[in-house]
């Protein structure tokens, strides 16, 4: 299975919420995609159903194909902690999703595109693979000859959010991640006790 690459909004629209961030497309059709997706559904989701949308869900939210996320999930398992919030966090943690929560990409997607196209740096080294795990303290930077690319000026300039756990400063564009979010503090709105009881079967 590729990396899905079809329309955002209709994924988005299955999950009945806007897990790509802002989308006008969604506010105006925002039930599920499909002839009868306004009529009302037939009978209850059964528990494996559930537990199967908020895997998907979460998949779809951060990029990441099955077999990376169960990989996440079983290093979730192996720490000690709470395996769902630890599983957020190691998502938390990829270099794409840093990228974008720094506000250097509009979505993930297209931060995942700058990581591999080597416009970002980690610790003053080009890395190229989206999925690189950050470790406290690492410096994440727009490679000196990116600085001028447009594309991340206007992500930068439209971009509000402010998360506790990095810094960021949009003139040398270069920030630092600071340390690994509680879950409390990430915005996402997934149910990962779900995952886990679905993984654990």
């Amino acid at each position: 299975m590729a990396r899905y690459t079809g329309p955002q909004t209709k994924i988005a629209r299955k999950f009945g919420e806007a897990i790509f961030g802002d989308d006008k497309s969604f506010e105006k059709r925002n039930y599920p995609p499909g002839q009868h997706g306004n009529a009302k559904r037939r009978g209850k989701k059964s528990e494996y159903a559930v537990q199967l949308q908020e895997k998907q869900k979460a998949k779809y939210s951060y990029g990441i194909l099955e077999k990376q996320f169960r990989n996440l999930f079983e290093k979730a398992s192996r720490s000690k902690g709470i395996t769902g919030e630890i599983l957020l966090q190691l998502c938390e943690c990829r270099l794409d999703n840093v990228v974008f929560r720094m506000g250097i990409a509009p979505s993930r997607r297209a931060a995942r595109q700058l990581v591999s196209h080597r416009h970002i740096t980690v610790n003053g080294n080009i890395v190229n693979i989206p999925s690189y795990s950050l470790l406290p303290n690492d410096v994440v930077a727009v490679r000196e000859k990116s600085k001028s690319l447009q594309a991340i000026d206007e992500s930068l300039n439209g971009n509000k959010s402010v998360y506790e756990w990095m810094t960021f400063n949009n003139e040398t564009k270069q920030g630092t991640f600071v340390t690994v979010p509680e879950r409390i503090q990430i915005p996402e709105t997934i149910k990962e006790q779900l995952i886990v009881e679905l993984y654990s079967k």
